[in-house]
């Protein structure tokens, strides 16, 4: 796996200027409608995330979704996070 640079990370917060860096990873917050609505959305998109086997953190309060990605075992973002980042966009907006 390899890390991505500054340069690209600049290019992928600027493309998804919705998402924070913070501390050599990517966050965001999603509301939703309802608590239902949001655990379903956990839910569906669990089964895309397990089959990259790369997953976010997150957690859910009430009809807010946190969501956090990074590459822990590389300790920051890698190409495995470009592939989260647009199966969460795709999923959550």
């Amino acid at each position: 796996m390899r890390f991505l640079t500054e340069i690209e990370i600049q290019e992928l917060v600027n493309q998804n200027p919705s998402w924070d860096l913070v501390n050599k990873g990517l966050e965001k917050e999603f509301k939703f409608d309802s608590f239902l609505e949001a655990i379903n959305k956990m839910k569906a998109l669990s089964v895309e995330v397990d089959k990259l086997n790369h997953h976010p953190e997150w957690k859910n309060v009430y009809r807010t979704v946190w969501v956090r990605i990074t590459t822990h075992d590389a300790g920051g973002l890698t190409e495995k996070d470009i592939f989260l980042l647009n199966l969460l966009n795709d999923y959550f907006d």
